[in-house]
């Protein structure tokens, strides 16, 4: 279907909405569960507490430096199910076309996706497609929802967290928003600034099998990025964090880029990273150990939980101390 674009017929039902799913979209994700194309996919018994989350993707442009929406789409969810401790099973694509959009792009979304899932080890189990007029969406919606199994022995506990656990960020902040806001608007700017955008299961399982209860909370800091992330879990956990600006990492090309426009990185949304609250004593050796992974190699420890009413602080440089609150109406356009 090289050089096609989605008609509206391609939503109908017909032998072209056939042709759409079984040789664009099913054959890219073919595995036992999905293929016999039922009106569900059957998971077989699933043995342990289920985790089970959604979320709806839609992204301007869809395809940007260090990914495109179907990569992002499938390790959304992937990373939703980790952070909870749940391995993945199967996630679902459900697709809603504009008439127009490229079928061949469609084909590079889909290839992104089906790489995505293969390293988080996950089956595309189930999916749907629809087609709107032109005009009516923003050439391709995605919304996928997962399916997990927790780790025996862990669940988030926010309640767990206590002064001493120190925050562990698992890579650079604001990547992502930083590549979608320079490929949207086009700007020149030499510094090559790629998105995060990863699936990251593998690499937060293996931290909690080998260190369980010491892992107290994770979070993956995605809208709103790291600053918002942090301001949800001190109100789940109703602690207070102090960050040290001096560790925050960042990379000095999405830093260069928030100095031109103003933007606080913190407030910069990641798709490739974690927040874990971890018991002091067993900070270092985690991040040690998300340092030997390709997605954990720039972690490092950002701050700590301390005595004092509930709320998100930063140690300034200059050895002051700032609130990091919500941000109040939008910092910078929104990605999402």
């Amino acid at each position: 279907m090289a050089g096609d674009k989605i008609l509206l017929s391609h939503g109908e039902g017909g032998k072209r909405t056939r042709d759409l799913i079984r040789k664009v979209i099913a054959k890219r994700f073919e595995n036992p569960v999905l293929s016999p194309l039922l009106d569900s996919g059957l998971l077989g018994r699933l043995d342990g507490e289920i985790a089970f989350t959604t979320d709806g993707y839609v992204v301007t442009p869809t395809i940007f430096p260090g990914g495109d929406i179907g990569r992002l789409a499938a390790c959304g969810t992937l990373n939703d199910l980790a952070v909870c401790g749940a391995r993945p099973v199967a996630i679902s694509c459900s697709l809603i076309l504009e008439e127009g959009f490229p079928v061949e792009t469609l084909e590079t979304i889909l290839d992104s996706m089906k790489a995505a899932a293969q390293e988080g080890n996950v089956v595309v189990a189930c999916g749907d497609t629809k087609v709107v007029e032109k005009g009516s969406a923003d050439g391709i919606f995605i919304t996928t929802s997962g399916v997990g199994i927790l780790l025996d022995g862990w669940a988030p506990s926010p309640e767990k967290v206590r002064p001493g656990d120190r925050v562990i960020l698992s890579g650079t902040m604001g990547d992502h928003q930083a590549a979608i806001l320079i490929a949207r608007n086009r700007l020149e700017i030499s510094a090559k600034i790629l998105s995060d955008v990863a699936p990251l299961s593998a690499m937060l399982l293996d931290v909690l099998a080998s260190f369980g209860g010491k892992v107290r909370f994770m979070r993956d800091p995605t809208r709103g990025g790291v600053g918002v992330s942090l301001n949800e879990m001190a109100e789940s956990s109703r602690t207070r964090i102090v960050l040290d600006e001096k560790h925050l990492p960042v990379a000095e090309s999405v830093r260069g880029v928030c100095e031109i426009l103003g933007f606080d990185p913190l407030y910069l949304a990641n798709e490739g990273k974690a927040l874990l609250i971890v018991d002091g004593a067993a900070a270092d050796p985690i991040v040690a150990t998300l340092g030997k992974t390709t997605y954990g190699k720039n972690a490092t420890v950002i701050g700590e939980v301390t005595e004092g009413p509930p709320g998100v602080f930063m140690r300034t440089a200059v050895g002051g101390l700032r609130a990091v609150d919500y941000p109040v109406g939008d910092q910078l356009p929104r990605i999402c």
